[in-house]
């Protein structure tokens, strides 16, 4: 019987994220997952800051060197996995607090870069060029937040996270960290495959539950609907912030005396005393 021929496999090397297959979770642990990560949200925001002052000096150095100096790329190599560590524990796809350290060659999720040579064009113009990936992580990710509530109610109410609500975290999780790497230029590779990898991309067969990650139709609906809510989230703020800069508008527009007067006359707010 005759068969499709595998997929081709891409030369281009894109980090990777390998994670188990969604398991059993720790209720209690879910319950409380937000509390259980403060401390994890003041190391990170540690961490970013020193890694945007990092950045910054990194690409002047790319810019002269066409790569990384090895101290910026050993410190970013190791930022972005802890990152992505702490969002994958966030996001619902493990059970394990992630730990205070930097390797962790134990922990269930991994992240592999390889930071090498770099177009100097594309360093130069990196803030330009990540604007689509920025969009699109942007809405996906406030996609998946819109709806955080019910889908922690159903990892607390089932003590696991369904297959395809695995999947389309897995591939934000992995998304985001792609773009990361790329933003802080660990990675020449753009980010892509926000839905998931062929069948076959594994030459040597699949490596853990992410590598490959192909997703199922459950799976890419989701990540559909994230971004769909996402833009809709996207054009409520734009909407609101609109209406509010108008009402500012007529607010500088209104006299000082009006703006003293008005408060205290009884009345829908925002008139003034009738003559």
């Amino acid at each position: 019987m005759w068969q499709a021929p595998p997929a081709p496999v891409s030369r281009e090397w894109l980090p990777v994220l390998d994670m188990p297959a969604p398991g059993p979770q720790n209720r209690w642990t879910v319950l409380l997952r937000a509390l259980l990560l403060i401390p994890q949200f003041v190391v990170v925001w540690a961490l970013t800051a020193v890694a945007f002052l990092v950045t910054v000096f990194g690409w002047f150095a790319a810019l002269a060197l066409g790569r990384l100096p090895d101290f910026v790329a050993d410190y970013l190599t190791a930022f972005v996995p802890y990152d992505t560590r702490v969002a994958a524990y966030l996001m619902l796809t493990v059970d394990r607090y992630p730990p205070f350290r930097f390797e962790v060659p134990d922990y269930p999720v991994q992240v592999r870069l390889r930071p090498g040579e770099l177009n100097r064009l594309a360093v130069l113009f990196r803030i330009i060029l990540v604007i689509p990936a920025s969009i699109v992580q942007g809405l996906v990710n406030a996609g998946w937040w819109m709806v955080s509530f019910v889908l922690w109610l159903v990892v607390l109410i089932l003590g696991r996270m369904p297959q395809p609500l695995y999947e389309a975290t897995a591939a934000i999780v992995r998304y985001r960290m792609r773009y990361a790497a790329y933003l802080v230029m660990i990675s020449s590779a753009y980010p892509k495959r926000l839905f998931g990898d062929e069948p076959g991309s594994e030459p040597e067969g699949p490596v853990s539950a992410t590598r490959p990650l192909v997703l199922s139709g459950a799976a890419r609906g989701l990540l559909v609907l994230f971004l769909i809510l996402g833009l809709a989230s996207w054009a409520t703020g734009s909407i609101t912030a609109s209406v509010n800069s108008d009402e500012n508008d007529d607010d500088v527009n209104t006299g000082p005396a009006e703006r003293v007067v008005a408060p205290l006359v009884p009345g829908p707010a925002g008139h003034g005393p009738r003559e």
